[in-house]
């Protein structure tokens, strides 16, 4: 039997033995991304489409690039799950509509008067009472975690979709340019929003933990990171594709 042949004839159990080893990566990235979903997502249909992306990158693992198999295989799990998210995507058309009426509102005022956008003149930039303002973010904030999940690693992340208007503008960016300019944008968020942020992503702190450490309620949490998320999409229209 020569190289190639054997070669061929190794692959199906080295996949197999990849699969195996790395089972549990699927279930611990599934339980990191249920926390910062609806109840209507499921465990389970996270783990399968999990499984899928597990066993599509066993298949298509090279280790001449230089990754190990856990890094790519990381990648590709956490992919599959988002879009097994995307493809039964709970939030009705009027969900996502709303939230880019408040982009658009918060990248007005703030282009406008060059500082942060505030509660009350979003409001009333929309027509609107506080109260009508705070159920639009309540009810995007799962919408809006999913895109800031995904921001900047696909076709339909956070920062793909704030170019509707400009279509292109991101093509030429760098995967280093486009953290880069994040991080700033993130670092000029009002103090509150970058706390809800930096815990939420950097320390992993679920809304309900934020709560307690911030001394307000959960639903008000989600608020402000979804009104954080919604003024960072704002932020970078302005930056690629506004006035």
């Amino acid at each position: 039997m020569n190289g190639i042949a054997m070669y061929a004839a190794t692959q199906p159990q080295r996949q197999d033995d990849l699969v195996e080893k790395h089972a549990p990566l699927v279930k611990r990235i599934a339980c990191h991304l249920i926390n910062r979903l609806p109840a209507s997502v499921q465990l389970e249909d996270l783990i399968q489409a999990g499984m899928i992306g597990l066993l599509e990158a066993s298949r298509n693992y090279d280790e001449q690039q230089g990754a190990s198999f856990e890094t790519y295989a990381g990648i590709r799990i956490r992919g599959a799950m988002l879009d097994e998210i995307r493809k039964n995507d709970w939030a009705p058309r009027s969900v996502h509509r709303k939230a880019r009426m408040v982009a658009e509102a918060v990248r007005e005022i703030e282009h406008a008067q060059g500082r942060d956008a505030r509660d009350v003149e979003i409001a009333k930039t929309l027509g609107m009472s506080l109260d009508e303002y705070y159920k639009i973010l309540q009810d995007s904030c799962y919408h809006r975690v999913l895109s800031f999940e995904d921001m900047g690693t696909g076709e339909d992340s956070m920062l793909d979709n704030v170019s509707d208007n400009a279509p292109g503008i991101l093509d030429g960016l760098q995967h280093d340019d486009v953290h880069r300019l994040l991080t700033e944008a993130i670092a000029s968020l009002p103090e509150r929003e970058r706390l809800v942020m930096a815990l939420y992503y950097d320390d992993e702190l679920n809304l309900r933990e934020i709560g307690a450490v911030m001394g307000v309620s959960e639903s008000r949490v989600s608020q402000i990171h979804s009104q954080a998320v919604i003024r960072l999409q704002a932020r970078m229209e302005s930056r690629f594709g506004g006035s």
